[in-house]
């Protein structure tokens, strides 16, 4: 399969193309860069605006054969000639070679359709553009490299902008984790992987990281949008500040567990959750499906007559299964032992470092079940909502 590159790189080949173009005064269609991997990008040069004290160009998203919703965008840089400035004085990152002055200094900053962090606990601080550490490394190096090239030794503004940035950023986790007005400049590898669930994993790491640097040791996680409906319409909590985990739970407690969280609550659909009562820390279908042998299991368990055991066995969705069961008598019974065997294994995983609570809902019955300590995440939530 074919692997894209990231908007970190799109943007280091942009603002090197641009700087070449402003310190020769000569024409640039396609330029080479290195991505930290060590495979290298030719990136094609796109809509080139050049004047006497600025240039800028643009280099179109690729994502592979794994494309995003940012593939297809184009991601510019605007470089200009700048005067030397001290580090407080400026937004963005200045890097100076040796830290010395007679050295090319490189400001980078973000513009149109970049967004801006308003929330600490991501990789750049409060105010700065959501330009991550990487790709401002890669832009200053790929610069530098032109300036050594021809002698530049002053000062470089590197404006990175996308112009259908804030289109983009509503597609994207950005407003939840308080960056405004565009998408973020990312990438530590440079390329993009097809099919790697590694960008969803260091999503969760980042809201759980953004979560603890705001100063809690407890966290309510669920794995989309649905558990998190699910608890504002029936307890009225908006958990604006709750993580999405998607199907990584396991990979969820372990992170959390190393941050130093000491409390988490796990509310989800009964379609994903009951894989966790038989172990299965990550609920993704491809990764192992035994929803059906397990309430089946349990409601043998419980006593639930043959004919509705069968009944479970052929169904397609677990939101049938609950129907069956309410009808056999033994939904309560069930749903409680379910629970008792999610918990089991939630905090199994988290090896006793960290108390797991969780809540169990369908669509049609509402909650089926929680533990024993999840009213307390009540009080809790109240607390921080200021109720």
């Amino acid at each position: 399969m074919r692997y894209g590159f990231t908007t970190g790189s799109c943007a280091a080949a942009a603002a090197k193309a641009a700087a070449y173009m402003l310190l020769t005064g000569k024409q640039k269609t396609e330029i080479t860069i290195e991505t930290p991997k060590g495979i290298p990008y030719t990136a094609q040069i796109q809509d080139i605006h050049r004047k006497e004290q600025e240039v800028s160009c643009a280099v179109e998203k690729d994502g592979g054969d794994d494309p995003d919703i940012t593939t297809g965008a184009l991601i510019y840089a605007k470089v200009s000639y700048g005067k030397q400035k001290d580090r407080k004085q400026v937004y963005g990152t200045i890097i100076e070679t040796r830290g010395e002055s007679q050295f090319p200094q490189i400001v980078i900053d973000g513009g149109k359709g970049v967004g801006r962090v308003t929330k600490p606990g991501l990789d750049q601080p409060v105010g700065n553009a959501a330009i991550n550490h990487v790709p401002r490394e890669m832009i200053t190096r790929e610069v530098q490299q032109v300036c050594s090239i021809t002698d530049y030794k002053g000062c470089l503004q590197v404006e990175i902008f996308v112009p259908e940035g804030e289109k983009l950023a509503e597609h994207t986790f950005n407003p939840r984790l308080g960056i405004v007005g565009g998408i973020s400049i990312l990438g530590t590898s440079g390329i993009v992987e097809p099919m790697s669930s590694q960008a969803i994993v260091d999503t969760i790491k980042v809201e759980l990281n953004q979560r603890k640097a705001q100063g809690f040791d407890y966290v309510a996680v669920s794995p989309g949008n649905y558990g998190l409906d699910f608890i504002k319409k029936t307890y009225g909590y908006d958990l604006d500040r709750s993580v999405k985990c998607s199907n990584f739970i396991g990979e969820t407690i372990d992170m959390a567990v190393e941050m130093g969280f000491q409390k988490m609550l796990l509310t989800g659909h009964i379609g994903k959750l009951i894989k966790v009562a038989g172990g299965i820390m990550n609920t993704h279908s491809g990764e192992g499906d035994c929803r059906m042998e397990l309430l089946a299991a349990f409601s043998i368990k419980h006593g639930v007559e043959v004919e509705h055991i069968q009944r479970i066995l052929e169904c397609v969705t677990t939101e049938e299964a609950v129907r069956i069961l309410e009808e056999s008598g033994r939904l309560r019974e069930v749903m409680n032992y379910a629970m008792k065997r999610i918990c089991y294994y939630l905090n199994k995983r988290a090896k006793g470092k960290m108390q797991i609570d969780c809540i169990l809902y369908a669509n049609e019955f509402g909650e089926l079940a929680k533990s024993k300590e999840a009213a307390e995440w009540f009080t809790l939530l109240a607390q921080e909502q200021g109720r």
